[in-house]
């Protein structure tokens, strides 16, 4: 059993920083209790199971809850489950706690089957929550407060994955597109703050809810701005316009370090920077020869010229020179903290004479052209890091080009099939490296959820065969076996390639303290006024 609703409640009530207060005093002058933040990329939609997007549950998550959470260390804790049992092999037993929803309604069992039966029910979804609800074949309601989940083979992930599956309340949803989503009457969770307005590509408004269960929440209304510009970002928190941000610009770490008005912190989180490489098509949009002339084959198909481009990326050289310490160099699909982690790939290869060597070995002397596609407002410097590593690619003789658009274009162009080569994000969601293989690196499987987002077209029938052991394998220690052993598949085909975890930074105005999250996921509960 976890631990108890009493216990629990103190550690929530300590982890999601949720106090009294009433007035600030920062040093540029009084505010009310209200915050103002500020995103670097927009949400895409307020209906939380459309999109399984960091930006979109990085909103929803002030105002909707799941049955289990993570602490900002990303140790699994309860949520609206006070607790949880494993009956046997394939049932788990969750007790929820007493909860209202934001409409004053009590939150129920049968508002929790609802939830985790909605996201298998939308459609056109660019990236689906479904893969972490596939696992339950049976949903059973023993009371009001208790519900059992029955899994068709042992499955040890479902607490950790349940800490994505936001609950809605039933009576406000059913029957409710995406599209429509975005109003008082269907925006209904159990979270600290009520759902106001969501002007597109502009800002969320929310306003406190009284009557929540952890605790009167620590402000009075939130606005959430979305500012994918870091100028602006930055010129925003100075002038005070927002009192608190994510991402501070590289540039303009030490100045707000020295800056006496502001406070700094800053984490080393899950997200793993990688680059997808089509590896699975015969012919890829984004390649031609030296020339660029039309291409017999796709190079990417053979896994030499993988393993050479991630040979010629001087990661070291990215952190140093444009992350201001924020990149950790990678090989892994894990962080040390996480099921999976192997510390013999933390040594990242670096040899451009070698890469060469491959390239030629392959059938490619004389290098290839390729486009790198990168989003320019969704990663940390990522314009510039996708320019460096189209720089040091060039050098082995991959005449690289960059394709830099906005987020919100990357995914249709990805689900698409228009990128032969692009750097992307992936932020683990369940602290164990299962998360992104079956998710960007599985064969895809409309049945298990897996492979949605497989923009390197890869597929092996023997790492198919490892997900589906380690995913039903209760020993953790055995499991954390497995999954090192699929690490190493992955990387041996080089099926993508792992550049660095990335670092989040935060600032904001002094008289607010920041509570640093490991998931890098910024909201009203990052910042708390401080003591």
């Amino acid at each position: 059993m976890q631990p108890s609703a009493k216990n629990t409640h103190s550690r929530v009530r300590r982890l999601g920083a949720i106090l009294v207060v009433s007035t600030l005093l920062p040093a540029s002058g009084a505010w009310a209790a209200d915050l103002k933040l500020a995103y670097s990329s927009a949400a895409t939609s307020m209906d939380p199971h459309f999109h399984n997007a960091s930006q979109n549950i990085a909103v929803a998550r002030n105002m909707f809850e799941t049955l289990t959470q993570m602490d900002a260390d990303s140790r699994i804790i309860p949520g609206l489950a006070e607790g949880w049992t494993k009956v046997d092999d394939l049932t788990w037993e969750f007790k929820l706690r007493a909860a209202k929803f934001q409409d004053g309604s009590d939150l129920t069992a049968e508002d929790v089957a609802w939830s985790l039966q909605r996201p298998n029910k939308i459609e056109n979804s660019p990236s689906s929550f479904a893969i972490y609800t596939r696992a339950i074949a049976k949903t059973e309601i023993v009371d009001a407060r208790t519900i059992r989940l029955v899994t068709a083979t042992p499955y040890p992930l479902l607490p950790a994955d349940l800490t994505s599956i936001f609950i809605v309340s039933k009576k406000a949803s059913e029957g409710i597109t995406s599209d429509k989503f975005a109003t008082p009457e269907h925006m209904v969770g159990t979270g600290p703050y009520k759902f106001e307005s969501y002007t597109p590509d502009d800002r969320v408004v929310m306003d406190r809810f009284d009557d929540y269960w952890g605790g009167k929440p620590a402000w009075n209304n939130v606005t959430i701005r979305f500012m994918p510009n870091d100028g602006s970002r930055m010129t925003a928190l100075l002038s005070g316009d927002v009192n608190a941000i994510e991402n501070v610009p590289t540039p303009d770490i030490e100045k707000v370090k020295a800056n006496p008005d502001l406070v700094y912190a800053a984490k080393k989180t899950h997200r793993m920077i990688f680059l997808f490489l089509d590896g699975g098509r015969d012919k890829s949009p984004g390649v031609t020869a030296s020339d660029g002339s039309p291409i017999a084959k796709n190079p990417l198909t053979d896994v030499r010229v993988r393993r050479a481009i991630n040979m010629a990326i001087d990661r070291k050289a990215i952190n140093d020179r444009l992350m201001m310490g924020l990149a950790y160099p990678t090989n892994n699909m894990a962080t040390d903290q996480m099921m999976g982690f192997d510390p013999a790939l933390e040594t990242v290869p670096f040899d451009q004479a070698g890469a060469k060597k491959l390239l030629s070995e392959a059938g490619y002397p004389d290098g290839f052209r390729l486009v790198l596609g990168t989003p320019n407002n969704r990663l940390l410097n990522d314009e510039r890091v996708a320019q460096a590593i189209a720089q040091m690619l060039t050098r082995i003789g991959i005449r690289t080009d960059v394709d830099a658009v906005p987020f919100s274009a990357i995914n249709t162009k990805g689900n698409r099939g228009d990128f032969s080569a692009v750097m992307m994000g992936w932020g683990v969601q369940t602290a164990e490296a299962s998360s992104g293989i079956r998710m960007m690196v599985a064969c895809p499987d409309k049945a298990r959820g897996w492979g949605v987002v497989n923009w390197s077209n890869y597929c092996n029938p023997a790492l198919t065969d490892q997900l589906v052991a380690l995913t039903a394998e209760m020993d953790d220690t055995k499991r954390n076996d497995m999954l090192k052993a699929a690490v190493h598949t992955v990387i041996d085909d080089m099926a993508i390639v792992p550049l660095y975890f990335q670092g989040m930074t935060w600032a904001a105005r002094k008289g607010i303290a920041i509570i640093p999250r490991m998931d890098e996921r910024t909201s009203a509960f990052t910042f708390e006024p401080a003591p």
